[in-house]
């Protein structure tokens, strides 16, 4: 399918710093890069669905956001995209607004440490905090007295998804599995070879952009080959069902397909959607693209069917 008309206007409406600029002073640019992720939350991503209760909160240091549409609701705990160095809990708020209120489910949304000021291991500790937390606090005692935390399911976008497979393999390996996983657009292979990765840098998300992204992430000397880094790279058995979301024009589309490819294999119950003419990140744009409340929707409902049934 042809690129969306709204994603095309999209892309050429944005700023584009120059190769000089970058070169010059990346970090510079990384930091004006995150500001700008902020400040266009209202213009593409909308206004905020209501939910019931809305609380930032201190997961045992970890700041998170936690939507909680009903009383007693099983939790979704999401990890924000952003190639491990951008977004935060504000860049997915419509987003986890959206997903809470379809679901009935309550979202727990993680504002973990970002690179390169806190490389690898940080951001993938800081879920674990946040989930030892959840876990401990909820079902009516603690912080978050009204969320049941025996129903729980991880999911993110991007980074954020490379952080919920590995989240989710860990989980299976310490005994206690999460319910579901819901990978969007994930980052799941460091190698960045893929035939996406050669054929769709022009839509958005550039493979200098990855490859940056990759060495913040690990600059202090991260195994590509661990599982903890490339999630391909673990045994896949007894992972939690998954919902993966890719785009069409996104150079991650294919490793985020052969993830999907690799869990079916090992026997989990996987369903992957390429969603047609988007680009990556698309899903948080809800008031740009109507592909992107499709695919929220169908997130939720997801979700719904696998915590609530």
């Amino acid at each position: 399918m042809k690129l969306h008309p709204q994603v095309t206007a999209s892309l050429a409406a944005r700023p584009r710093p120059t190769q000089e600029q970058i070169t010059a002073d990346p970090l510079a640019q990384l930091m004006a890069s995150r500001a700008a992720m902020v400040a266009a939350v209202d213009r593409e991503c909308g206004p905020p669905v209501p939910v019931a209760q809305v609380s930032d909160v201190d997961a045992d240091g970890v700041p998170c956001r936690l939507y909680v549409p009903v009383p007693g609701a099983p939790v979704l705990l999401y990890l924000h995209g952003g190639g491990w160095a951008m977004g935060s809990v504000e860049t997915v708020d419509r987003l986890c607004r959206r997903i809470a209120d379809g679901s009935g489910c309550a979202v727990l949304s993680v504002d973990y440490r970002l690179a390169p000021e806190h490389p690898y291991p940080a951001a993938i500790d800081d879920a674990e905090t946040a989930l030892a937390w959840l876990r401990r606090s909820a079902n009516g005692t603690g912080a978050a007295p009204d969320v049941d935390a025996t129903r729980v399911a991880v999911g993110g976008d991007s980074a954020g998804g490379q952080l919920a497979a590995v989240l989710a393999r860990r989980q299976r390996d310490a005994g206690t599995p999460f319910a579901y996983q819901l990978l969007i657009n994930p980052v799941i292979d460091p190698a960045m070879s893929s035939q996406s990765y050669r054929e769709l840098g022009d839509y958005g998300l550039e493979s200098t952009a990855m490859a940056l992204f990759w060495a913040m992430f690990l600059a202090d000397g991260g195994d590509q080959e661990s599982p903890d880094v490339a999630p391909l790279a673990a045994d896949l058995a007894g992972l939690p069902p998954a919902l993966i979301l890719t785009a069409e024009y996104d150079i991650l589309r294919d490793e985020g397909e052969r993830y999907g490819d690799a869990l079916l294999a090992a026997g989990v119950p996987t369903v992957v959607v390429r969603y047609l003419g988007v680009n990556h990140g698309w899903i948080r744009k809800l008031a740009l693209f109507d592909a992107a409340g499709v695919a929220a929707d169908q997130a939720a409902a997801g979700l719904r069917a696998a915590l609530t049934a």
